[in-house]
């Protein structure tokens, strides 16, 4: 995976200049919608793909380029903003994928209900106190009745077997690594905030 994704970067790195020369020629001849158009595509793919493989974590970096493809595959626009490196993290790198993998699964089902511009962002950060993982996405609200209840093990708003064990696979995860989780859902926007504790000692 991370090789593929190399392979994507250095053929955006390629194409930069013929990409220049095009939007320049539309430009001078004045065709604004046409530009608007040839450039959409190319600025979704260099956002997904530009900020993926910061991380210091190569098992996190593969994560994402998958769920990129996923995340393509079921027509929803997926940006990634890395504005941390990750290297004093103190949580193994297979439970952090699971905390992410289960919250970027659970939101692109979310979107599955809406029909058209379907969006979901990934947001790695940190403060002086915290490592900060954001997904959001604009899918249906979650109802206030149900936030307390979706980290309870079996539950799901879906009606097939095996759904309902993945954001309590993240809270026991979370119990385990100093992390906490919290919730916002209201209007076009619904908001997972996972935070790890800095300077906890193992």
């Amino acid at each position: 995976s991370l090789q593929k994704m190399n392979g994507e970067l250095r053929s955006q790195r390629h194409d930069y200049l013929n990409h220049l020369q095009i939007v320049y020629g539309m430009m001078e001849l004045e065709e604004y919608d046409e530009l608007h158009d040839y450039m959409e595509p190319i600025y979704k793919g260099m956002m997904k793909m530009g900020k993926a493989i910061r991380t210091s974590i190569p098992a996190v970096n593969a994560l994402l380029m998958a769920k990129m493809g996923t995340a393509e595959a079921e027509k929803v626009d997926f940006y990634v903003e890395v504005k941390s490196d990750l290297k004093k993290l103190k949580v193994e790198p297979w439970e952090l994928c699971k905390v992410l993998s289960n919250l970027i699964d659970n939101a692109v089902t979310a979107l599955g209900e809406r029909e058209e511009g379907r969006r979901m962002t990934l947001d790695i950060n940190e403060d002086r106190e915290n490592y900060i993982f954001t997904v959001s996405n604009n899918g249906p609200a979650i109802l206030p009745d149900k936030i307390d209840m979706i980290f309870k093990a079996g539950f799901s708003t879906k009606k097939e077997e095996g759904h309902g064990m993945g954001l309590y696979i993240v809270s026991d995860i979370l119990k385990e690594n100093h992390g906490t989780i919290s919730v916002r859902s209201a209007g076009e926007e619904t908001l997972f905030m996972v935070k790890f504790a800095k300077g906890v000692e193992e």
